[in-house]
């Protein structure tokens, strides 16, 4: 019997689609009436989809191109005319854009069609996918763990087997680490090479559109159709997008940075274990070891949370129930503001929205917001110096494997720092690809993070497939009869 269409990759599908093996209403209907069945009622990963808007989708799509056929899940913060657009909060319920974001157009003119809207943490704020006003998303490798966040319905729906690609968006880590929580590879390009128009934004100097996938060759494939400049984004980057056709060509003379002072504290030692076993599998393949010393997150961190905010307080002002979305009336437009956004935003936005106006409000804007850039400017050189020794990082992606559900719903801080290794990448504006290696004794997915300079995509795929070459002979000497670890229930 020959295995079936949810299982195989977005390029094996592609082939399929386009030969007339398999019609692209059928490969997109596969995911919805096999793994959906079985595991979308407690994963809880898309908001919206209805069978008469993919059916639709499908017969508008183009039959031919890169990705002929291939279903994708989006983000619910990504604009698109076919489904609603609310960002995961009650303030954007009902809202339809009228127009789609560069990156769903290009993947619509390159044959792909969508199959539905993710689950995410309200406008992207937060590390659990539990801010959600839809409710929490889950981990389908265990229930009663959080996917990450705030991509986290993206990397479940992709890890279940729904669809081959999902789409997020990645301002401190939000692609990197549910993909690392879920198994699955996760790529924040460097800033301005996917289009930012059309994504809802959150902090317009960090956001940065990801993409989620099973193996490093489909996101190769989808990176070269959705990157490359766009006039209507002002701050995309100039000049044609890097090549990644060569993401299969190896890692042989390649020099990686090992910053092992980053984990000598607060990292799970299943973690480090992934670390020191990816290390030794691109050791294996001809990459280079070179031990270094590497900035403290603590800086970052700080620097993140004052910049995002900051960001987060200007841009989420437009949602004032005049405009878009909720309206809660009152006899007074001030009324009307204070009603609408204390019942349309949920609590960790407003936390956020009350942070941002604090640090830019006259008096403290030199004390928080400019020291904070000049954190940035510092941690830039940082990566800068250490690039000149390397031509990339390796690190984690998060200190810790998937946590359980509602364990740091009450403490902040805790919630943030599960983006310690991934938010410098954003403060910088480099690429950062989160790559599976397997799963670790407590059946949960380990993931290393890989970390370029600018436009360093090139690389980190040719080091994410070297790992996962290394990881399927490393699983088959274990007699696993798959490429890819598929999540049991439990």
């Amino acid at each position: 019997m020959s295995e079936p269409s949810w299982r195989g990759s977005a390029a094996r599908l592609v082939e399929r689609v386009t030969s007339g093996e398999l019609a692209a209403e059928a490969a997109l209907e596969a995911g919805w009436d096999g793994p959906a069945a079985q595991w979308e009622p407690e994963v809880h990963a898309i908001v919206h989809a209805d069978r008469e808007t993919r059916r639709l989708a499908t017969a508008s799509a183009r039959p031919v191109g890169p990705l002929a056929g291939v279903p994708v899940v989006l983000k619910d913060n990504l604009c698109t005319t076919d489904y609603d657009t609310t960002c995961g909060s009650r303030i954007l319920a009902g809202y339809r854009s009228p127009y789609d974001a560069t990156v769903v157009r290009r993947l619509r003119e390159a044959g792909s069609s969508l199959a539905g809207k993710a689950n995410m943490d309200e406008f992207a704020m937060g590390s659990s996918t539990e801010f959600s006003a839809y409710g929490p998303t889950r981990n389908p490798y265990d229930l009663s763990r959080v996917p990450g966040g705030s991509s986290g319905g993206s990397a479940a729906a992709v890890a279940y087997g729904l669809v081959p690609l999902a789409f997020g968006s990645d301002t401190g880590g939000s692609v990197r680490q549910p993909a690392a929580f879920c198994g699955v590879y996760g790529l924040k390009p460097t800033y301005g090479r996917l289009s930012r128009y059309g994504l809802v934004a959150f902090g317009s100097s960090l956001d940065q559109v990801g993409i989620f996938a099973r193996h490093a060759g489909d996101v190769a494939l989808a990176y070269s159709v959705v990157a490359g400049g766009d006039p209507y984004d002002a701050t995309s980057r100039p000049g044609p997008a890097p090549d990644v056709s060569g993401w299969d060509s190896g890692v042989s003379g390649l020099r990686f940075g090992w910053p092992a002072n980053l984990w000598k504290q607060g990292c799970e030692p299943e973690v480090v274990a992934g670390l020191e076993e990816a290390a030794a599998w691109l050791e294996r393949a001809g990459a280079i070891r070179v031990p270094l010393e590497f900035l403290p997150g603590e800086v970052g961190v700080a620097a993140y949370y004052l910049v995002a905010t900051a960001e987060a307080s200007s841009n989420l002002a437009r949602f004032d129930g005049v405009r878009y979305g909720l309206r809660v009336d009152a006899d007074d437009i001030g009324a009307l503001y204070r009603r609408t956004r204390s019942r349309g935003f949920g609590p960790e936005v407003q936390r956020r929205i009350l942070l941002g106006t604090y640090a830019l409000s006259a008096g403290y804007y030199d004390a928080f917001y400019l020291k904070a850039q000049r954190a940035r400017t510092r941690i830039r050189r940082e990566f800068d110096e250490a690039f000149v020794r390397c031509d990339f990082l390796l690190l984690p992606t998060a200190p810790t494997q998937a946590f359980r559900l509602g364990e740091k719903v009450d403490d902040p801080l805790a919630m943030y720092l599960s983006d310690i290794f991934t938010i410098g990448a954003n403060l910088a504006g480099i690429p950062g690809l989160t790559v599976p290696v397997g799963l670790g004794g407590t059946g949960l997915p380990r993931a290393v993070q890989l970390l370029g300079p600018a436009d360093a995509e090139p690389t980190l795929l040719r080091a994410g497939r070297a790992l996962e070459v290394r990881g399927e002979r490393a699983r088959l000497e274990r007699r696993h009869e798959t490429e890819f670890a598929w999540p049991t229930k439990r």
